[in-house]
């Protein structure tokens, strides 16, 4: 049998001979010392601008659970304390008693 070609591939197109690279000005632009100092320079700006963004992370993790932990109970003391001291004045004011001011402090 002969080797006949197949139907429905997909043929590539004709590889063209590649040039030297001092020929080409893109080439030479992408090798310069200043094209890999900036590339260099960019890298390290994005390594430190995610240790930056991990670090905060971490430090806003830490601060936001210390506010639950500590901050949080002592705000819902205060309230409950205030709100049994109104509950006091109420009821002095209902038996008739003089107002007095509640103790400060």
């Amino acid at each position: 049998m002969a080797a006949q070609p197949k139907r429905g591939g997909v043929s590539l197109p004709e590889r063209r001979p590649v040039s030297k690279p001092e020929s080409n000005i893109l080439a030479r632009i992408t090798s310069s010392p200043i094209v890999s100092r900036g590339k260099q320079a960019a890298s390290d700006a994005a390594f430190v601008s995610r240790k930056l963004i991990r670090s905060t992370g971490k430090a806003a993790w830490i601060a936001g659970t210390t506010f639950l932990i500590l901050v949080v109970p002592l705000i819902i003391e205060m309230d409950r304390e205030q709100q049994f001291n109104e509950l006091e004045l109420q009821q002095a004011s209902l038996l008739g008693a003089p107002p007095t001011a509640p103790a400060s402090k």
